[in-house]
């Protein structure tokens, strides 16, 4: 296999002048490759990147490539691939990258396994796909994998499945799913190395997952379907932190907002936030843009598609396509769906309604639009340069767990995105620290 696997290298000029676009709002991220590339924290190490293939992707890869690491990229969604920022990181930094927009579920795998061959000493995940797939490799549980990368794996010597998981010193997880996944690895007894969880930093979750996913997504329902959202039923499936994020900016563009749920908490907290709360069955009576964002499968289900209204729209900005199940939707309409506009996909129902699946049901945001601005990345993947730093530096005292990134790490990032934004604070005074840890004051 080549050093590359990309669309069109000619678009690397376009592909270079839109980094340097999202460069300007990353400050903290920037701060950071400057100190790297003096430093050189990551000296020797090969680092195996799965990520959406984006230009605030291709900032982090220039980050960890000034602090010394070698890289390979490889996209964690088949519509998330940016192809001329692609074209950019092998053409002007010689950074080997496998990802083409719209590539098929062969392709994607053909991808992982250039992530694999790499070697890494490190992973960089978002979904946990190249960490599922080195262990099912591992582990010998080829019938896991996608066949073309079964086929390859059973090729391999023992040996060589073993020493590819023996080499890894640790690894750092973007979403909620990816962690989801790698904490049931752990339960399992089947993590080998430790993981940190970078979405659990609060300077990703709180910022990233609500300010980027709910602005994000509304951009992708809009470029893609050119509706008016003020005025229509706005459902959105799941209030984590980016159901929060897509209920509020819904209602700032005039939506009304209906929001499902089945943790009580969260649903009784959408209701205190001012949203109508009920089951996904009666909201999928009078939706009309539907809206999954909870990392689960079938949330949308056979029998909400046979209660929708004819020309309801249905999106998903989970991280994976299973959110819909668009097989059952398949199985009730007629014939192949028409594709009506770019990225979106009209199923014609056997009882004459239309339903409108966008962008095959994976993550909307990128597949229509451009993902999270580059401005709140910058704190999401500040915290994923500086959790590969800390894991070069403590990986060997580490057990083989998911760890949350250390909490000077999340302080030290939300410092340096205040500074870069002109913002000061206060700081307490040494009698108000005493007070503050102090049993013996009081009324």
């Amino acid at each position: 296999m080549s050093n590359y696997d990309i669309k069109d290298i000619n678009q690397a000029e376009g592909g270079r002048r839109r980094m340097d676009w999202a460069e300007r709002e990353m400050p903290v991220l920037r701060s950071i490759r400057e100190r790297f590339k003096k430093e050189k924290p990551l000296k020797g190490l090969r680092v195996s990147a799965c990520l959406h293939v984006t230009t605030e992707t291709a900032n982090l890869m220039v980050a960890l490539q000034e602090g010394g690491a070698d890289i390979v990229l490889t996209a964690s969604n088949p519509l998330s691939t940016q192809d001329d920022v692609a074209a950019a990181l092998v053409n002007q930094f010689e950074i080997p990258t496998f990802a083409i927009k719209g590539e098929d579920k062969v392709t994607y795998f053909k991808h992982i396994r250039a992530a694999l061959e790499h070697k890494p000493h490190m992973t960089m995940d978002d979904g946990a796909d190249l960490v599922s797939s080195l262990f099912f490799i591992e582990m010998g549980r080829f019938e896991k994998l996608e066949p073309s990368l079964g086929a390859w794996a059973k090729g391999l010597k023992d040996e060589e499945r073993k020493q590819m998981l023996k080499e890894v010193i640790g690894g750092t997880e973007e979403t909620t799913t990816g962690v989801i996944r790698l904490k049931a690895m752990e339960k399992d007894g089947v993590l080998k190395f430790p993981v940190i969880a970078v979405n659990d930093a609060l300077t990703k979750h709180l910022f990233d997952n609500r300010y980027g996913t709910g602005q994000s997504t509304v951009d992708g329902i809009i470029r893609a379907t050119n509706v008016l959202l003020a005025g229509k039923t706005f459902v959105v499936a799941g209030y984590g932190w980016c159901g929060r994020g897509l209920a509020s900016r819904a209602r700032g563009m005039g939506a009304h907002v209906i929001v499902t749920e089945t943790d009580p908490m969260k649903a009784l907290e959408a209701v205190m936030d001012g949203y109508q709360v009920m089951t996904m069955t009666e909201a999928s009576k009078i939706g009309d843009i539907f809206c999954t964002v909870t990392g689960d499968i079938n949330v949308l289900d056979k029998h909400h598609f046979e209660v929708m209204k004819d020309g309801a729209i249905v999106a998903n900005s989970g991280h994976f396509n299973v959110e819909i199940n668009i097989p059952a939707l398949e199985a009730m309409s007629k014939g192949k769906p028409n594709l009506v506009r770019p990225f979106v996909e009209q199923y014609l129902t056997k009882d004459g309604r239309k339903i409108n699946i966008l962008g095959e049901g994976r993550l909307i945001n990128l597949a229509s639009a451009e993902g999270h601005p580059a401005s709140v990345m910058d704190m999401s993947f500040a915290n994923q340069a500086l959790s590969a730093e800390y894991m070069a530096k403590n990986a060997d005292k580490l057990e083989k767990k998911v760890y949350s990134v250390p909490t000077e790490i999340d302080n030290e990032i939300a410092r340096l995105k205040l500074e870069s934004m002109g913002v000061k604070i206060d700081k307490l005074t040494d009698e108000q620290l005493h007070y503050l840890n102090s049993w013996e004051e009081g009324t």
